[in-house]
């Protein structure tokens, strides 16, 4: 499958900045997953610069994900996996997420906190622009993106169990000046448009305090689609959640259609008449149709704070590639610039 990573994973040798002690590893799910029966191996997922993730194959062929913080010295409130697996866990039967085996939060394990969650099978499309799918296809996963996010915009985050999640209310005053600390924490050059954004963002902030719960992240990337149908099975990378704005979940989504970036994921070069894929507006508009939202309200605003924050975001990793800490090796390659320069420009009505 030319557009995706189905059935057969990327995975590598274990990176030795990311090795840990398999047989603790190995004792301690003895102990605490139901059903797992050793030996194991340990396998390192290709990719990725944030938390990271191991196949774990047992020994009667169960394969397992476990995910840990990095090693080294972290941002404050950043590499948060026992949120990710607290928010999955509570979401099942809710949204399509993996089944959450167990937490350990004992640094004597393997070093750092990490869970443990069941393996799927099934397709994550690393290229947004579907190639070799039909139209009928491309229309479909992308609706289902829409649809599975709509969804979880809708949760009772009180009735399954995330009521202290997060603050609700002052999503984007509390984001923005987290963003800015960790940018703060990480920066290593002097980056002009970042100040700009820093000092303009807040003022822009719009009326709406609506809540929900947020991904923080949601993107084709990290959603996996059924091996053959075109419906999500596990929407993934929950690392960022919190009780948030649904908006602003919507705006990062959208800045697929923005991006300029194939790494991240790019739609540069889609004809939106004849590929199958929407527009920007017409994806937003399904969304609002899904959602019983009328027009929404600065837009520019909205998509300037999210590539605001994938400008910090990309601060960091940078930061910690420069440290060794990072498993995208040999890439010191500093994307905050660009990003920061974009924002602004979408802010100040130049793009």
């Amino acid at each position: 499958m030319s557009t995706s990573e189905a059935l057969d994973p990327p995975v590598r040798d274990v990176l030795p900045a990311h090795r840990f002690d398999e047989a603790r590893l190995a004792d301690w799910m003895a102990a605490n997953v139901e059903g797992y029966r050793g030996p194991l191996r340990v396998q390192q997922f290709q990719g990725g610069a944030s938390n990271p993730t191991f196949l774990v194959t047992a020994g009667d062929g169960h394969r397992y994900v476990l995910r840990k913080k990095p090693p080294g010295q972290l941002l404050a409130s950043a590499h948060q996996v026992d949120r990710e697996f607290r928010a999955m866990r509570a979401l099942e039967g809710h949204v399509p997420v993996p089944r959450m085996r167990a937490l350990c939060e004992d640094p004597d394990i393997i070093g750092a906190t990490f869970y443990v969650m069941d393996y799927l099978e099934g397709r994550i499309f690393r290229d947004a622009t579907l190639p070799g799918l039909t139209p009928k296809d491309r229309a479909e996963i992308y609706d289902d993106l829409n649809a599975t996010l709509a969804k979880l915009h809708q949760v009772d985050f009180e009735a399954v169990g995330l009521g202290d999640y997060g603050r609700p209310g002052n999503y984007f005053e509390r984001q923005i000046a987290r963003w800015t600390r960790q940018y703060e924490g990480a920066k290593t050059d002097e980056i002009p448009a970042m100040d700009a954004l820093i000092d303009k963002l807040p003022a822009r902030i719009p009326q709406d305090q609506s809540v929900s719960i947020a991904h923080g992240d949601y993107r084709l990337e990290n959603v996996m689609f059924h091996p053959t149908e075109n419906r999500i099975v596990a929407v993934l990378d929950w690392e960022l959640s919190t009780i948030g704005h649904p908006l602003a979940d919507i705006a990062y989504n959208g800045f697929i259609w923005r991006s300029h970036s194939p790494g991240w994921g790019s739609l540069d070069g889609v004809d939106f008449a004849t590929s199958g894929i929407p527009t920007e507006a017409e994806y937003v508009a399904r969304y609002c149709e899904r959602t019983g939202r009328g027009e929404i309200e600065d837009w520019p605003f909205l998509m300037a704070f999210s590539i605001f924050r994938l400008a910090s975001i990309s601060q960091g990793v940078y930061r910690r590639i420069l440290g060794g800490n990072s498993a995208r090796e040999g890439e010191a390659i500093n994307g905050c610039p660009p990003l920061a320069e974009q924002a602004l420009a979408i802010l100040e009505g130049r793009e």
